[in-house]
Formats: C-alpha cells, structure tokens, sequence
C-alpha cells in the first residue's frame, strides 16, 4: 500500500477524494457489469453481498469517521468530547431522513406501490437507481471528509485511514451495483441498458466527495461534525435499507454473518492502514 499512499500525498485532498470517490464508483461499475454475463443471480449470494455491504459501513462508521471524531473534539472543541460526535451523528441521520421522505425511490425487491418519496410517475427502472444513489451520497461525503481531515494533523486522521475506507466502502459498491442491474435485466431490460443504470448510482460519489474535502479544508473545529455527521448518515442507511433489503428473502442467519465478516474486514483494514 505504501506506493498508493505515496502517490496520494502527491495530491491536494479534494483531488485525492476525487481520485478515492472515482475509484468507488468504478467497483459500482464492476459489480453492474456482472449482467453481461449472468441474467440472474442467485438471491442467497445476493443477500449475503448486501449484508457484508452493511458490515462494512458499520465498522467504517465507527473506526473512521465516529472515533476519530472523538479524538479530534478533545482538540477543537470547549464542549464535552462526545458532544460534537452526537450532534453530527444526529444530523447526519437527519439529513438522510429528510432526503428519504422526498426523493422518490423503489427500494429492491419492492412493487411499484411501495415506493417512497414524493410521488412521482417515474419508470421503476429510475426509482431502483435513486434508491442506491440516496446512500451512496453519505459514501461519498465520508470519502472526502476523511481526506480533508488529513491537512489538519491530527493523529486520527491519516492519509493510510483515508485510504483504508475509500477501499472498504469500494468493496461493499460492488453488490450494489450489482443489486440495481440484475434485477432490470431479469425484467427485460438490455444488458448494455441494465449496466448503465446500475452504475448509475454510483455517479454521485466523486461529487459529494469533492464537497466533503472541500467543505472542512478551512474549518478546523468543524470537522468532529462533519465526521460524526457522515458516520449517521451510514448508519441510518444500513438500518432502513440495506439490512431490511437483505432479510427480504428469509436468509436472516447469512446475512447475520455476512454482516460480521463485512464489518471484520473494514475494521481489519482501518487499523492495518490507519
């Protein structure tokens, strides 16, 4: 990993979100393009990719976004430490909370009348991709924030941290873009169709990425907030989506599993690179 991280310093930290967040959606892309060669995949393989995807946005919720916030607010902050890491936690799941009552989405597996959001006469095709979107956009604000903590110099944000979660959120994009275009090409849609909706939703990532390292380059005693802030958003993500989508189909033990292996290799990652 050393030649990455040394490549990386090289950077400015809304370049090097850029190039973490490009890199996340390229696994989104790896994982649609799965329908070029299988027209179906089996829903216990599925279930157990999105309970790994969930696993792994836990453990990166705590180990690189809640406890260096933390660390950081002993610094930063006249307020008790664990002050700024519940208020952005708070926030952040608000935030997703609120987008979730009004962008109009179709979580997977779900008919057409479950949709959720402002009501809208947008192609179920559409609905399935904005339902992966609205949690990739927390992804991609964890991404950025986590390298623009880098330029502050405290100890709990490094640049190998920073790393370390760009590839773990990278991993568990995989199911996901998997989990938008199979579903469409087992309804018909073309393969090459199916790709590009699935990867789609990965879009998002290099954008809010870029935001989230611009946002706390010159707001030192901000980021305990925006840390904690992404980490909520996550977490409500993983909790109304990604485990409730998992347990669809009656596989709740290996999704269990998955979800702790998930989570085994996020944190396993974090602590070797941060």
């Amino acid at each position: 990993m050393q030649p990455i991280l040394d490549f990386l310093s090289e950077y400015s930290p809304p370049i090097q979100a850029l190039m973490g967040t490009l890199f996340t959606w390229g696994v989104t892309a790896l994982g649609a393009s799965i329908v070029f060669f299988f027209k179906a995949v089996n829903q216990k393989v599925l279930d157990a990719m999105l309970g790994m995807a969930a696993g792994v946005m836990i453990a990166a919720s705590f180990w690189s976004l809640l406890a260096p916030a933390i660390e950081m607010a002993k610094e930063v902050s006249s307020m008790p430490e664990w002050f700024p890491a519940v208020t952005g936690f708070i926030t952040g799941a608000l935030f997703i909370a609120g987008l979730d009552k009004l962008l109009p989405h179709l979580h997977l597996g779900g008919k057409m009348e479950e949709a959720e959001g402002i009501p809208t006469s947008w192609r179920r095709s559409v609905l399935l991709v904005l339902a992966i979107t609205l949690h990739n956009i927390p992804e991609g604000l964890a991404i950025g924030v986590a390298f623009g903590a880098v330029v502050h110099g405290f100890s709990s944000a490094t640049l190998g941290a920073a790393l370390a979660l760009a590839i773990g959120i990278g991993l568990q994009n995989f199911p996901e873009g998997a989990a938008v275009s199979v579903p469409l090409r087992r309804e018909g849609m073309s393969r090459w169709k199916s790709f590009l909706y699935g990867q789609a939703s990965g879009v998002v990532e290099p954008i809010f990425g870029v935001i989230g390292a611009l946002a706390v380059l010159s707001m030192r005693p901000v980021l305990p907030y925006a840390l904690s802030f992404a980490a909520g958003a996550m977490i409500f993500v993983v909790v109304e989506e990604l485990i409730p989508e998992a347990h669809r189909s009656g596989n709740e033990d290996l999704v269990s599993m998955s979800v702790i292996g998930g989570f085994s290799i996020m944190m396993t990652l974090d602590v070797a690179l941060g």
